[in-house]
C-alpha cells in the first residue's frame, strides 16, 4: 500500500501538468480558428497569440481589448480588438463582441449574442441571440440595372437600463446613428432598421417591426406585430394596439389602432361598422 500511494501521487502530477501544457494549445488553435493568431503561434512551444483565455470566465480577449478586472466573459465567448467592458459585465457563452465596441457597467450579454459598431450602456439585458449593430437593409437599383448596396457606416446606440429580448435585431445607422434610449423595453423577435430614433421608457411588444429612419418619442408603447412604415414620425405617450400598422406620422398623444392606424374611437366605429355591414349583407343573400 505505500508504494502504491507515491506511484499514485506521481501520476496525478503528471496529469495536472499535462493538463496546464494543453489548455494554452486548445487556446491558440481557437484564436487561429478567429484569425487571429501571429505567426509565431505556428510553433508549438510558442503561445504568442493575438486572442487569449480571460481569467475570469474562461472566454478569450484580443490583447487590445480593454476589460475592467471584475467582468466575466464566459468559456465560448470572445472579445475582439478595442472593445472596451465596463465593471462587472458578464459576456455568456458563444457571444461576440465586435471590434471598438464598448458595454456599460454590471450589463448582462446572453448566450450567442452579436455586438458590433455599436455601443450599451449601464445596467442593461440582452438576452440570448440578439444581434445590434449589422448592417440595415439599403440597395438602390443603378442606371445599368444593378442592384447596390448603400453605405452602412454608423453605429448604434443603446441606452441605460435598456432590455433587449432573445433574437431581436438593431441595424446600425447609415446617415444617423439608431439610437435606443434609456429604460426601453423591446420583447423578443423586434426588428429595428437602421437610423431609427426610439426614445426613453417605451415599451415594444413581440414581432414589431420598426423601419429605417423611424422616429419614436417617449413612453411610446407598440402592442404585438405592430408595423411602422420608413421616415414615420410618432410624439411621445401613444399607444398602439397590436397588429396595426402606421403609415403616417402620429402628432398627437393617445390610442391608436387599424391598419392603417388611426385613434382608437374611430377604429372601433370602423369595426362595429364593418360588422353591421356583413349582417346585413349575409341577411339579403
Amino acid at each position: 500500500m505505500a508504494a502504491i500511494l507515491p506511484r499514485t501521487i506521481c501520476k496525478a502530477a503528471e496529469a495536472a501538468l499535462s493538463l496546464h501544457s494543453v489548455l494554452p494549445r486548445a487556446a491558440c488553435h481557437f484564436a487561429r480558428y478567429l484569425g487571429g493568431v501571429s505567426s509565431a503561434c505556428s510553433n508549438p512551444g510558442t503561445a504568442s497569440v493575438e486572442f487569449l483565455p480571460w481569467h475570469n470566465g474562461g472566454g478569450l480577449l484580443h490583447r487590445a481589448a480593454s476589460v475592467d478586472p471584475t467582468a466575466v466573459v464566459e468559456p465560448g465567448a470572445v472579445v475582439h480588438s478595442g472593445a472596451v467592458l465596463g465593471r462587472e459585465v458578464v459576456v455568456g457563452s458563444g457571444a461576440v463582441v465586435g471590434p471598438s465596441v464598448s458595454i456599460g457597467q454590471s450589463t448582462r450579454i446572453g448566450y450567442n449574442v452579436v455586438l458590433s459598431n455599436c455601443s450599451v450602456g449601464d445596467f442593461c439585458i440582452i438576452h440570448n441571440g440578439a444581434s445590434i449593430g449589422q448592417d440595415g437593409f439599403g440597395f438602390f437599383v443603378d442606371d445599368a440595372g444593378q442592384v447596390k448596396k448603400k453605405p452602412q457606416t454608423l453605429y448604434a446606440k443603446i441606452g441605460d437600463h435598456v432590455e433587449i429580448g432573445a433574437n431581436t435585431c438593431i441595424d446600425r445607422g447609415s446617415w444617423r446613428e439608431t439610437i435606443i434610449g434609456d429604460h426601453t423595453k423591446i420583447d423578443n423577435l423586434v426588428q429595428i432598421g437602421h437610423n431609427v430614433v426610439i426614445g426613453k421608457c417605451c415599451m415594444i411588444c413581440g414581432q414589431v417591426g420598426i423601419a429605417g429612419s423611424a422616429t419614436l418619442g417617449d413612453y411610446v408603447t407598440l402592442g404585438g406585430r405592430v408595423a411602422i412604415r420608413d421616415h414615420v414620425s410618432i410624439v411621445s405617450k401613444v399607444r398602439l394596439v397590436a397588429n396595426s400598422l402606421v403609415t403616417k406620422d402620429i402628432q398627437e398623444p393617445g390610442d391608436y389602432g387599424g391598419f392603417p392606424a388611426v385613434p382608437i374611437n374611430e377604429w372601433r366605429r370602423q369595426i362595429a361598422n364593418m360588422r353591421l355591414f356583413s349582417k346585413k349583407d349575409g341577411m339579403k343573400r
